[in-house]
This record gives structure tokens, C-alpha cells and sequence, in this order.
């Protein structure tokens, strides 16, 4: 972790305010700024912090949009923090259980928090570093319905006593949760790497599953490759991807967990016009992991029409099963996240998955698919795959050779192929995406 005075040279009001004058970062202009204002007299340790903020805030905008131009940030925090959007989800979840007030546990730069105080909830964000505390103050300051605390998990929830026991129930019954909600984002990395070992998060998942034991309306960030087996029994796991990419799993439990709910695959699509906007489209099930549909796999014959590619989210929510029966369509392996269907889906239908037409089906066999490239003067090439121990990039380069200078106006010609284990074949197939 950085140490506390990193952030302390843009902290003066002279540093602020220098700070929010300048324009957005840009590589090669970054040189003859500094030059420009060190010869102004700033300090060198002044003008490092400028420099590095408007870096970081120019990394920023992908997640926090105009926010990012007024927040004070750190290179890890910016790592694990949310998506304005994905917080914003987070936000009306607690909204609609009717909880007035969230508990932030490790609210790291804020993103979260920001997010709940925007929707009306009143916030305590709770930091164990004392840099990404001082940042999260400052993100935070504009909204009086939030205050940042810098503490331990552990250590600010055993201060409190957030349970009451009516009288009229007698010694004897169990006390009931009557604080806030909590929110978590437990600290999967350290200075050198991502850390893979729940219990090695701070705080450990045994605290949160201690924590989820007292009916506390809760809900836990984590990262999407979380394992099945480690996920507790008594609460909704959803996976939530943004424009493809898979960016967390949240645990919800107690007030917070829907009815029915045990798995839910969340997919947001961002607005080429706002980027902060985004529609969602969610799948759901009832059944715990392993369980739910089985359908039989339509074997390689079933390579045929259109083939899908399930979003992340889908796949790592164990939910393809699902959405092949909701297109109707037919899994080729059930070990292998491709489906088939006949048909392209409507438009109306939720992106739950990446359509494209199949055009030829062929063994996987590199010579013959080099032929058939040369065959058909292809000159450029993707190459998808699942089931298939091959690398694309070292592939591509066998299949296409050495990039030659096309004849003078012959045209630039583009194929992608689909590497797939059915069963015991290895097939490729040659598709184009459907829009």
C-alpha cells in the first residue's frame, strides 16, 4: 500500500486548486508540463502528485465518468474500485429492501459509496488504509448524507451493537439485526499480485459469512472467478458483466437476496452516447449449483445454423443450460459453452449471448485449414476457441504465415473461425457475426 503522505502534496488548497486548472492528461505533453511548472516554482513532489492525479483520472472516466475529474485517487484503489453504473445497481438494491442507511466496509475510493449517497441512502464508509481513506473523504465531500471512517472491518463492527431483543419475545428468543445494511468489497490484492485465497482477503470470508449469520441485509463484492464451492449455501450469487466484460460476482443475503433466486447472470450494454448510461438484461434460477437443466448434447451434428457464444456472466453463473432452452436451441457438449439454434434470435431478445452464422464445419486439422485460407485468399483472421488447447495468436501465424504485401487491388479479405471440442472431435468452423 502506498504510504499516507503520497497524497499529501496535492492536499494544500494551493495543490487542489492547481490540480483542477489543468486540462486532462496527455502522454506527450506531460514532459513540457512538468518543465512548465517547475519553472513556475512548484515544488518537484508537487508537481509528481499533479501529474500522477491527472493520470489516474484520465484512467478514471472509464468508470466514474465526469465524477473522475474532481476525485483524488490511487493507482490500487482505481484497480478494484466499481463502475459508476455496476454501483449504481448495487445502490437500488438496497433501496428497494427499504434500508435507510449502509455501513460501507471497506469503501476503498468510494465508488460505492458515492453511489448509495446519490440514491438517497445515508453512508459511513469504513477504510483500513489511510491513503485510500484521505481519497475517499475527498470523493465523498460534496455529499453530506456520507462520512468516511478510517478503520478495520473487524475491529468498527465489534465496537457496535446493532442488535435489540423486544421484550415481548422473551430472553430466551435469539436477538434480531436492527442497524444498517452493510455493504463489502473485501481487498483481493496486495503490493505485488491479485490474492486467490479467501481467506487471505481483508476481511476473510469467514468474517463475512459471521457477519451474513446475524440477518444483517447484505451484500459482498468479489471477484467473478470466486469458485462455486466456496460460495456460502444462503445466499444470491450474481454475476455481472458490462459490454462483455465480466467485472464481479455481489453475494446478497438475507433482505437483500431474492425469493427463488440462487444464481443470476446480470448483463449491462453501455450507450455509445453515455457510456454512464446502461440497459441490463438478467437470467436467473431457483437451483443451487450443478443442479437445474441437463439437456442432451446434440453431438457435431448439431454445428449447424447459428451458433452462440454465451456472455461471461451467463457461463460463470452455470447458466447455459438455461439460455439454450430459452432460444430453444441445442448444446452441442455439456461440457462446452456453445449452443446452436436454427434461427438468429429476434432483436428484442436480451444479449445474453454473441451470435454468428455458421458457414462450413471441417475437422480441426492446421494444414487443411491453411489450404482453405489460401484457398480462399483470406488475409486476416480470428480465431475463437473453447475445448481446444491451442494459442489463436501462435495459431494465426501458422495458418496465415508472414504478413505478405497484397497485390495492388486485390481486396483485404477477413475470416473467423470457431475452435471446438464436440465430444471427442476437435472441429472448426468458419462463421460470420451476426449483428
Amino acid at each position: 500500500m502506498p504510504s499516507p503522505t503520497s497524497l499529501a502534496p496535492v492536499l494544500s488548497p494551493e495543490a487542489w486548486e492547481l490540480l483542477n486548472s489543468l486540462p486532462e492528461y496527455d502522454d506527450a505533453a506531460s514532459s513540457s508540463l512538468n518543465l512548465r511548472l517547475r519553472k513556475d516554482g512548484w515544488p518537484p513532489e508537487v508537481v509528481a502528485a499533479v501529474l500522477t492525479q491527472l493520470r489516474l483520472r484520465r484512467a478514471a472516466r472509464g468508470k466514474f465518468g465526469e465524477f473522475a475529474e474532481r476525485m483524488l485517487l490511487t493507482d490500487h484503489g482505481l484497480q478494484q474500485s466499481t463502475r459508476l453504473p455496476v454501483a449504481a445497481r448495487h445502490a437500488r438494491r438496497f433501496v428497494s429492501a427499504a434500508v435507510e442507511h449502509v455501513v460501507d466496509l471497506g469503501c476503498g475510493l468510494g465508488g460505492d459509496a458515492l453511489a448509495m449517497a446519490s440514491a438517497g441512502l445515508q453512508v459511513t464508509a469504513v477504510e483500513a488504509d489511510e491513503t485510500t481513506a484521505a481519497a475517499a473523504t475527498i470523493n465523498l465531500r460534496a455529499f453530506p448524507e456520507a462520512s468516511v471512517v478510517h478503520s478495520r472491518a473487524e475491529e468498527y463492527t465489534a465496537g457496535l451493537d446493532w442488535f435489540a431483543r423486544p421484550p415481548a419475545e422473551g430472553p430466551d428468543m435469539p436477538p434480531r439485526w436492527t442497524g444498517p445494511g452493510l455493504w463489502l468489497d473485501p481487498a483481493r490484492r496486495d503490493e505485488r499480485s491479485r490474492i486467490w485465497d479467501p481467506e487471505a482477503f481483508s476481511p476473510p470470508l469467514s468474517f463475512v459469512t459471521e457477519l451474513a449469520a446475524t440477518g444483517a441485509p447484505m451484500g459482498v463484492k468479489l471477484g467473478p472467478g470466486m469458485p462455486h464451492e466456496l460460495i456460502p449455501a444462503d445466499c444470491e450469487a450474481e454475476w455481472v458483466s458490462i459490454d462483455g466484460e465480466l467485472v464481479e460476482v455481489v453475494l446478497w443475503f438475507n433482505a437483500l437476496a431474492r425469493p427463488g433466486v440462487r444464481r443470476a447472470a446480470t448483463v449491462l450494454t453501455s450507450s455509445r452516447e453515455d457510456p454512464l448510461r446502461v440497459t441490463a438484461a438478467e437470467l436467473t434460477s431457483s437451483d443451487d449449483f450443478g443442479q437445474g437443466l441437463h439437456p442432451d448434447p446434440a453431438g457435431s451434428a448439431g454445428l449447424r445454423g447459428v451458433l452462440h457464444e454465451p456472455d461471461p456472466a451467463v457461463i460463470r453463473a452455470g447458466l447455459v443450460a438455461e439460455l439454450c432452452a430459452q432460444l430453444e436451441g441445442r448444446m452441442l457438449d455439456e461440457h462446452i459453452a456453445y449452443l446452436c439454434t436454427d434461427d438468429a434470435p429476434s432483436p428484442a431478445h436480451p444479449p445474453f449471448s454473441r451470435a454468428y452464422r455458421v458457414l462450413e464445419v471441417m475437422d480441426f486439422n492446421p494444414k487443411r485449414l491453411k489450404r482453405w485460407l489460401q484457398d480462399q485468399e483470406v488475409t486476416s483472421l480470428e480465431i475463437k476457441k473453447r475445448g481446444v488447447d491451442v494459442v489463436p495468436e501462435t495459431l494465426r501465424r501458422q495458418l496465415l504465415g508472414s504478413p505478405k504485401k497484397p497485390r495492388a487491388g486485390s481486396p483485404k479479405k477477413h475470416a473467423t473461425l470457431v475452435l471446438t471440442r464436440v465430444g471427442d472431435e476437435r472441429l472448426a468452423a468458419v462463421v460470420e457475426p451476426l449483428r
